[in-house]
Parts: structure tokens; C-alpha cells; sequence
């Protein structure tokens, strides 16, 4: 298995709350693995131990077979990029310089910025719809015109690997579309934890977690079951048909 990222017997605990508990699975090359479950369920968390911006209490995670504790931070940064729910700062920074700081670990005194960093940047604007925003201050922004930024600040970065936490979470409709799309057509590595189990069933494979612990790994319609819907997240839910394109959609019933 080419795995690029896993983890195993990954736990956390804040002033004795066991916040996860014994996960562990592998990522493989080019994959999007999906996160989901309920509020409170560990998705962000994990994200963040996956990051390696919080240590875990007990397991490691390895990234490319190394593990990450022992990794520098610009090594990581080089290779892995986070997009979490919110990013906010008072800092009066134009929208493309706050998008150039994904340039940051790859940049050194025998590296200065160069032309190629610039289109870079600029890349990353267009892929979220946000060139016209460019010379924009970041506090000017909305919550979602902010998210997208923050998404073309990973992009910048030039990841083999995106961690998302509900990259779509404040975006209106037509831009999570646009978002999900772009995310799905990068030729990276992906990890988002996600809220609506529609978006949910277009990933390679689906992590399902309930207080803490992995319940379920798998394809999405082997693993989002009636039985499961109803078990983990409370719901009764059954497939409809699309018949614009005939892929399967869920419909939730209290």
C-alpha cells in the first residue's frame, strides 16, 4: 500500500476529557479520505494531530513512513498544508500578501521570492475565485470571502498533502461548490473532515467517528448504511437516485 500519511493508536485527552481514542489508518497517495461525524466527535482534533500542531497523548502519526514528532516544522510545512474553520487577524495585510505567506517554507536567503512565487500566488486567487480581491485588506473581508483566502493560502503552499476542517463550512452555496470541486481536481494527497454527508459520499473513502473512536473505515455507500446513519448520528436516512446523473444522494428523516 503506498500510504503517504497514517496514524496508530492515536489519542488526546484536555485535563483528563478523552477527546480521541485509539485511531489509527492509513492515507494512501492521491486518495481523499473524508471525516465525518457528529458535533464533538473528534474530527477537528484529529485534523490537528495529523498536523502535528498538537502532540498527541498517546500514538504517532507518520508522514512518508517518518514520524512527524521527530520532523522540523518547515519540513512539514513543505509538505503538508491546513485549511482549519477559522483564520482571523487584525493585521491591516493585503488579501495577496496573506496568500503569499503559504510561500513562507519554501522561500530562504539563497531562495529569495521570485516571479515564480508571484504566479504561484496568483494561481491560487483564480482556483478560489479571489484575483479580484488581491489588493483587498483581509479585515475588509466577509467570512467567506476570508475562507477563500485562507484555502488559497494552503494552495500556495504547494502541498503534497491538504488537510481540510470543513473547508465549505461559511461559504453560500455556489462557492462550495466551486471550492469542493477545485479540492477534488488537485493533484494532492486530501484529508477534509466534512459536515453534510451528501458532500461526504463524493470522497474515496470515509472515516466515520463517534465520541472519540474510528467506528467505521470505508467506501462512503459501504460505510454511511441506513444502520449506521441512525446508530452514530441519530437520523434515519435513505439512498434516492439522482436522475440528473444518477448518483446516489441521501435523505434524512428525524
Amino acid at each position: 500500500m503506498n500510504s503517504v500519511l497514517s496514524c496508530s493508536g492515536l489519542a488526546f485527552k484536555v485535563r483528563g476529557a478523552e477527546l480521541l481514542n485509539g485511531v489509527g489508518f492509513a492515507v494512501q497517495r492521491g486518495e481523499t479520505l473524508g471525516i465525518v461525524g457528529p458535533n464533538g466527535s473528534g474530527k477537528s482534533t484529529l485534523l490537528k494531530l495529523l498536523a502535528g500542531v498538537r502532540e498527541p497523548s498517546a500514538g504517532e502519526v507518520l508522514l512518508d513512513g517518518q514520524r512527524l514528532a521527530k520532523m522540523s516544522r518547515r519540513h512539514i510545512a513543505q509538505t503538508l498544508a491546513v485549511v482549519e474553520q477559522q483564520a482571523d487577524t487584525d493585521d491591516g495585510i493585503r488579501v495577496f500578501d496573506a496568500v503569499a505567506l503559504g510561500r513562507t517554507p519554501w522561500l530562504s536567503a539563497l531562495k529569495p521570492w521570485s516571479a515564480t512565487d508571484t504566479a504561484i500566488v496568483e494561481q491560487a486567487l483564480l482556483d478560489v475565485d479571489a484575483m479580484h480581491l488581491r489588493n483587498r485588506l483581509w479585515r475588509g473581508l466577509s467570512g467567506g470571502e476570508r475562507q477563500r483566502v485562507h484555502i488559497a493560502r494552503a494552495l500556495a503552499q504547494r502541498p503534497q498533502i491538504l488537510l481540510l476542517d470543513e473547508p465549505a463550512n461559511h461559504l453560500d452555496i455556489q462557492h462550495q461548490l466551486s471550492i469542493l470541486n477545485v479540492v477534488q481536481t488537485l493533484p494532492v494527497t486530501t484529508v477534509i473532515a466534512l459536515h453534510d454527508l451528501n458532500q461526504a459520499l463524493n470522497c474515496d473513502r470515509l472515516a466515520v467517528l463517534e465520541r472519540g473512536r474510528l467506528v467505521t473505515l470505508g467506501k462512503p455507500l459501504d460505510v454511511l448504511t441506513p444502520e449506521r446513519l441512525h446508530e452514530t448520528f441519530g437520523v434515519r436516512a435513505h439512498y434516492l437516485t439522482d436522475p440528473f446523473d444518477g448518483a446516489q444522494i441521501l435523505r434524512f428523516h428525524s
